[in-house]
């Protein structure tokens, strides 16, 4: 059952509600005209059941006429259809209730004439509300479940990408590793490993452990560091307990992989800062790197961040803060997201 169909408690709450509410407009309209009582009040009556056809007809056009006929631009059957149902509306009650247009109230003809055109502008005054209505909320419904389809396949494609992209950066320190015939190669292979395995079986889901995020980032710099070695001053600091939060998979790994991409230059002893910190529901992500002028001749935009920063704006609207700052010789990035 997907999101245009599903209906919830709520949904069933809010509709009695309005149910409720739209009945009682006749009990009200008909307070003080002739009668004993309300029951015994033709006119009450009649409006009564004009006020019932009407939501049956809200019903009708919200959950068939609208989606089958109007959202398809089938728009002479859609119109027909209105066309036929505000005089069923307006007449049918009378003619059911009374056996004609008028109810057995004393009037004289003259009277009745000015009468039963008063009361079809009413009722079609009423149509006219509930059509725009019943149209307002299906049309406003329709939008947001477009929108949320085209947010979910922007983030699948986003996803889509970050495989290859983690793959490749990570395979680049391996490699390097190799190269130098480091014999940590096969302890960097079995990290390789489990991280991928992460990678794979969790970026499906929409949210993971915080826990299970962090001990990623931990295999990740612990990979770079393994790949580094003495070339770089490494700090890397965490506080504060993971365990009782989830995150969106992959989201914090660019700005930390962007740290390590541009913070350090060959035959150089750089200095990369990674703090990851959980206070009073926040998660706070702060990087620091040496910050270089121009980029390297090779070097290319990433994808990966460039990719998160679109993340962010979709899953996290308003739930974020993202600053980027130069102290120095330092580029520093502090991400701060509502985890609540």
């Amino acid at each position: 059952m997907n999101g245009q169909t599903k209906i919830s408690l709520k949904t069933i709450a809010l509709h009695t509600l309005g149910i409720v509410a739209f009945l009682m407009i006749p009990l009200v309209m008909m307070r003080g005209r002739p009668g004993d009582s309300f029951l015994e009040n033709p006119i009450a009556q009649k409006e009564l059941l004009v006020f019932l056809f009407l939501l049956i007809f809200f019903y009708l056009n919200y959950y068939w006429w609208i989606p089958a006929y109007y959202l398809q631009q089938r728009w002479l059957t859609y119109i027909t259809l209105l066309i036929i149902s505000y005089p069923v509306i307006s007449l049918l009650p009378s003619v059911l209730l009374f056996g004609g247009f008028s109810p057995p109230v004393p009037r004289r003809p003259h009277d009745n004439e000015h009468v039963l055109v008063f009361e079809l502008s009413i009722h079609f005054f009423h149509f006219l509300v509930v059509t725009l209505m019943s149209l307002s909320i299906k049309i406003n419904e329709q939008l947001k479940f477009v929108r949320e389809q085209q947010i979910r396949a922007e983030l699948d494609y986003l996803r889509s990408q970050i495989n290859p992209h983690f793959l490749f950066n990570t395979l680049n320190s391996i490699y390097a590793l190799s190269l130098k015939g480091d014999s940590r190669t096969p302890e960097a292979i079995v990290k390789l490993s489990g991280m991928m395995r992460y990678v794979y079986t969790e970026t499906e889901n929409e949210r993971v452990s915080l826990e299970q995020e962090i001990n990623h980032i931990d295999d990740y710099i612990s990979l770079q560091s393994l790949r580094l070695g003495d070339t770089v001053d490494l700090q890397y600091h965490k506080s504060g307990d993971f365990s009782e939060f989830q995150i969106a998979p992959l989201l914090l790994i660019p700005f930390i992989e962007n740290a390590f991409k541009h913070g350090i230059l060959p035959g150089v002893k750089s200095r990369i800062e990674v703090e990851i910190k959980v206070e009073q529901g926040w998660l706070t992500l702060v990087t620091s790197n040496y910050f270089r002028a121009r980029p390297l001749p090779d070097e290319q935009t990433g994808i990966g961040l460039a990719n998160t920063l679109t993340r962010l704006e979709l899953l996290y609207p308003g739930q974020y803060q993202l600053d980027q700052n130069k102290q120095g010789d330092n580029f520093i990035i502090r991400l701060k997201i509502s985890l609540s």
